[in-house]
């Protein structure tokens, strides 16, 4: 199939003004460090504020299986401050968990109270 011809300012699709002021969101990948975690949430700290009832998608890691989640801001304060980092410590609640995710999440909290378990998280 041939590729469409570029108009003079390098663009295949005319772009069209949007005359009034519209909202968007970008997902931008923040790590974060798990310090605690339960069946229905975690509680994580990162050095961006998240804002209370936000949601937001995650991916971590508990012994070796990986784990996406969609999670609510439960609640947020600043942790730590040190010179110029601030460290919010944040308690985010699973709103959209698959069976397979939850089931990684309750046998980590079994090898965590067993002393077995590590985790890691990539965002």
């Amino acid at each position: 199939m041939p590729r469409p011809l570029m108009s003079t300012n390098g663009r295949v699709d005319e772009r069209v003004p949007i005359l009034r002021e519209l909202q968007a969101e970008i997902m931008v990948s923040q790590p974060m460090m798990l310090k605690e975690i339960s069946r229905g949430g975690l509680t994580v700290e990162c050095r961006t504020p998240l804002h209370l009832n936000s949601l937001y998608d995650l991916r971590f890691v508990l012994d070796g299986k990986p784990v996406v989640a969609r999670a609510r801001v439960a609640h947020s304060r600043i942790s730590d401050v040190d010179r110029d980092v601030v460290t919010y410590r944040t308690g985010l609640q699973f709103v959209e968990l698959s069976d397979r995710a939850r089931a990684s999440v309750e046998d980590f909290l079994i090898s965590l109270k067993t002393g077995r378990g590590r985790g890691r998280a990539f965002s």
